[in-house]
This record gives C-alpha cells, sequence and structure tokens, in this order.
C-alpha cells in the first residue's frame, strides 16, 4: 500500500519529527492540530473561517453525526465536506468513545456494542463494519476503527480484554475496509492504559497489520501526567518510522510538546475552542482570562504578538465587555484567535525541529504554560 506520510526531519535529542502527510492530493505539514467539528461544524466557526486560518485537516465525531443527521442525509449530499461546504482533509473517530462516555446504556456484545442514545434513548448497535460504512458516508480521508477504551483506573483483567475486543475489530475493520478502499485510510488505535506492557504489546499487534497509520487512545482520560509521559516514552522507541502517529484527544500545549517530544505526529482536542467559548485564550504570554476585572480598560489586544484578526483590530477591554454581557460575537472572536495560535505554535514547533532547536522551544513554551 503507497505510504501517505513522508519523514521530512528529526530533533537529535528526542523523536520529535516533521514529516507530510498526503490525503488525496491535500498536503498536511506535521505535527499538526486538528481543531473539533464534532458535528460538521466548528463551534461559533464558518467553513470560511477555518480555510481563512489555514486548516488543511480537522476532525468530526461518527457517534453525533450517525445520530444526527445521519447516514441518509449524509448520504444524500455526497459526504461531510459537501453538507458543509469545507473543502480539505477530514479525520473521523470510531465513535466507540462517545458510545461509552455519552451513552445511557450500553453493552458490549461478541461482534460490537449495543447503546442508547443520549438524544432520545433510541437503542443502536455499532459493529465494526458499519462504523466504517458510516465514514464512508461522511467521506473521511482518514477513518477510525471501533476499539474498546477501557476507563482509566481499570483492573488488568478490565484493560486485557479491552486489548482483545480492539485487536479483533481492528482486524475485522482492516478486512472490511479493504474491499472497498475508495481513497480512505483507516487508522488502528493502541489502548492499553498505563501498562507499558499491553501499550507495547497493542503497538506490535497493531503494526503487523498494513494499516497506513496508528493512533494512539486511552491516554489524556484523567490519568497524572507523569503517567502520561511514562507510556508515551515506553512506545516512542517502537514506532513504526514509515506511518503518521495519532494520538487521540490531547490539546494542552503541554501535553503537546510531550507528545512531539516522543515522536507524535497528530494531535486535536475540543479544549482550544471550549476555553475560548468559557472565556480562556492562549497567548504567547500564556493563558489569559477575559472575563478577569483587570483587562476592563486594556486598549491593546489579547496578545500583542499575535497577528490575527483579532488581535489586529480589537481590544481585549471590548472583548472581555462581549463575554461579561454574553454576546455571541465573544464566542467566535475568542474561537478564532485560540485557533490561530494553535496553528502558530504548531508552525514554529515544526520550524525549531527543523533548525535544530526543538530543546529550547519545549522548554520556553512548558515554562510558560507550566504544569
Amino acid at each position: 500500500m503507497p505510504s501517505i506520510f513522508k519523514e521530512k526531519s528529526k530533533d537529535p535529542g528526542s523523536y520529535a519529527r516533521t514529516g507530510t502527510l498526503e490525503l488525496n492530493g491535500i498536503q498536511i505539514e506535521t505535527p499538526i492540530f486538528m481543531p473539533v467539528g464534532t458535528r460538521g461544524s466548528i463551534k461559533s466557526l464558518s467553513s470560511s473561517d477555518i480555510d481563512e486560518l489555514g486548516y488543511n485537516l480537522i476532525l468530526a465525531n461518527t457517534y453525533h453525526l450517525y445520530l444526527k443527521p445521519g447516514k441518509e442525509v449524509l448520504d444524500h449530499f455526497h459526504g461531510l465536506k459537501n453538507f458543509m461546504s469545507y473543502k480539505r482533509a477530514l479525520l473521523t473517530d470510531s465513535g466507540g468513545f462517545q458510545v461509552f462516555s455519552l451513552a445511557s446504556l450500553f453493552k458490549f456484545e461478541e461482534d460490537g456494542v449495543r447503546f442508547q442514545s443520549h438524544i432520545d434513548g433510541s437503542y443502536h448497535k455499532f459493529t465494526p463494519a458499519s462504523v466504517i460504512e458510516m465514514q464512508r458516508s461522511i467521506g473521511s480521508d482518514i477513518m477510525m476503527v471501533l476499539d474498546d477504551c477501557a476507563p482509566y483506573g481499570s483492573d488488568l483483567k478490565r484493560l486485557e480484554l479491552a486489548l482483545e475486543r480492539t485487536h479483533r475489530w481492528a482486524k475485522e475493520s482492516y478486512e472490511y475496509w479493504m474491499e472497498r478502499p475508495g481513497g480512505q485510510n483507516v487508522f488502528p488505535i493502541v489502548q492499553g492504559g498505563v501498562n507499558e506492557s499491553l501499550r507495547k504489546r497493542s503497538l506490535d499487534t497493531l503494526q503487523n497489520i498494513d494499516f497506513p497509520g496508528i493512533a494512539i487512545g486511552g491516554l489524556s482520560v484523567g490519568e497524572p501526567r507523569p503517567e502520561y509521559i511514562r507510556i508515551l516514552e515506553c512506545m516512542a522507541p517502537f514506532f513504526d518510522q514509515a506511518r503518521p502517529r495519532y494520538l487521540m484527544g490531547v490539546g494542552t500545549v503541554v501535553d503537546i510538546l510531550e507528545g512531539v517530544k516522543n515522536g507524535i505526529d497528530m494531535f486535536d482536542c475540543v479544549l482550544p475552542t471550549r476555553n475560548a467559548r468559557n472565556g480562556q485564550v492562549f497567548t504567547s504570554l500564556g493563558k489569559i482570562n477575559l472575563r478577569n476585572e483587570s483587562h476592563r480598560l486594556a486598549e491593546g489586544p489579547i496578545d500583542p504578538e499575535c497577528g490575527c484578526k483579532v488581535c489586529t483590530t480589537y481590544s481585549l477591554g471590548y472583548i472581555r465587555h462581549l463575554h461579561k454581557v454574553k454576546e455571541l460575537t465573544a464566542f467566535s472572536l475568542s474561537t478564532y484567535h485560540n485557533l490561530y495560535f494553535m496553528q502558530s505554535f504548531m508552525e514554529k514547533m515544526r520550524k525549531s525541529i527543523e533548525i535544530g532547536n526543538f530543546q529550547g522551544f519545549y522548554d520556553h513554551w512548558k515554562n510558560l504554560f507550566g504544569s
């Protein structure tokens, strides 16, 4: 199978690297952060905003799109990209994590998971084949397999069961996908909790199947940061160099730094957009709470070093006012700024790796954004 990833440069002091991901003619520079458009929209932004920000790859959620608008609508519109007027690359998760975290009731079965909708309580079932079929209707460039993400704190028996189920479903997903690849790619998901032995076993098992890339799930789900780092460090030497590595659901500045240091290429998280709607923005000086009284008379921008249209147009005092009176514009302006920041942060990180200064970059931003 042709590779979708090409490594460009490596940091001599860590596993950090840059590369290019090619998805149906769309070039994506890595390491990359992907904004989350759960239901086919990045909250408070338009598709033209995403285009303007320069994001070539975003994420949508299979579980939510399956429930609303549903497969029939997506088939009618020939995929989510047409439906939302978005022209670049799209990654979708399998929906399995949402089944476990949102559904009021779910039950594992041999061939999948049965669950109730969190919207109306109706009964549904996901199987390895059905989630691939749903992602075909969505038209994802990268699809995720159905997996079993055991909660943090699970005992060894539960972790072993999750691994067996995850690996079996990954093989079934691969076989089903290969019957009709259709220009789409599928990634399996490494599980194993914070157990190093299980993580290595899962990575080895899944890398022995000819998937185009590899995803790492079950981290940033409540474990302390030292545990998170330990598991990344235990896997880093064993990653296949020829395939992109995607760390699911990770999006703080510090967690991304640790991920890139350990060879991760792709990240996604709702945190930059969710925090923006709650009045927290990221800047070259650290995090800022926009609702603080101290910003009431601030005439300068959110971030004097930022070149986004929000910072070049509006004062910090004005954006604070919008948040305090709950104007909807507050959400879109703050979200736009945070996604501009993330795009710029990743671009600077890639540059630091290319010029051999990743350690300096790592130290600066880790100190700025703390633990």
